[in-house]
């Protein structure tokens, strides 16, 4: 049996884009490039060929761990949830650091989603675990390397 994992439906759409464009660019663009450097010559010394070859492994392994990525995703729709005002999986929430008076964005969603850049936490991480269930209003306490840090949940979207 497979364990599914949570994925927002943003996650799934952006993997599977990223699978079309690896199966039906990518991939010919690779046998093209194979086929080419078999008409050079030698491939025991053709370095253009071994480059193709070995480009074309990292590419099957990616279409292979997307796949599975997909296979064992659990597609959670925010959107169509009715447990609004609590963070849950999914929810975007805005806390303010109580020590530092400042203010952070973060989007909780499954582990392969998970961003810095975009503010994009996974499911799993301690900010998330201590956000999740919790209401606006309401002081968090996270526990980082540095100690714990405390924050006021501001504000909860469902986006």
């Amino acid at each position: 049996m497979l364990n599914k994992v949570p994925m927002t439906l943003r996650g799934f759409n952006i993997l599977k884009s990223e699978l079309k464009k690896l199966k039906y660019i990518t991939r010919p663009s690779i046998v093209e490039a194979i086929s080419n450097a078999r008409q050079l010559g030698d491939l025991k010394e053709n370095a253009e060929y071994h480059a193709a070859r070995e480009e074309q492994s990292f590419c099957e392994n990616k279409i292979c761990e997307i796949e599975n990525k997909l296979l064992c995703s659990e597609i959670i729709d925010v959107t169509k949830i009715s447990f609004k005002g609590v963070v849950i999986f999914g929810s975007t929430v805005i806390v303010l650091q109580i020590s530092t008076n400042k203010i952070f964005v973060y989007t909780i969603v499954g582990d392969d989603e998970a961003n810095c850049k975009e503010c994009s936490i996974s499911v799993y991480s301690p900010m998330s675990r201590a956000l999740i269930g919790r209401k606006e209003k309401d002081i968090v306490t996270v526990d980082t390397p540095a100690g714990s840090v405390e924050y006021l949940i501001k504000k909860i979207e469902y986006i």
